[in-house]
């Protein structure tokens, strides 16, 4: 089952002392806007993604439909076959995504 692109999404206190904490670890602004509170930081493959006041807490992100760059794949997994592969092996989700939208 092929997942998509996959990245970390941290719930921060302070998005400025978070970006500079994870650059002296060697991470690289990749994406986002620190005004609106989101950045997407990147360390060779490895992506996290820190979020003021978005989430409570952290999430683990999968995006079918991107690579590790966040370009569009031209054939990839929907997320809506996912969820079927998912629900077929009895796992229970705390939210679906709509199965008539495109």
């Amino acid at each position: 089952m092929n997942l998509g692109a996959f990245s970390v999404s941290l719930a921060v206190k302070d998005i400025e002392a978070s970006k500079l904490f994870y650059a002296k670890l060697g991470f690289t602004v990749f994406a986002g806007d620190q005004s609106q509170n989101w950045l997407i930081l990147k360390n060779g493959d490895c992506v996290i993604g820190l979020f003021q006041g978005m989430f409570e807490k952290n999430i683990l992100t999968f995006n079918p439909g991107w690579d590790g760059n966040a370009q569009k794949l031209d054939a990839f997994t929907d997320v809506r076959e996912l969820q079927r592969q998912l629900k077929a092996q009895a796992i229970q989700l705390m939210s679906e995504a709509d199965e008539s939208t495109t």
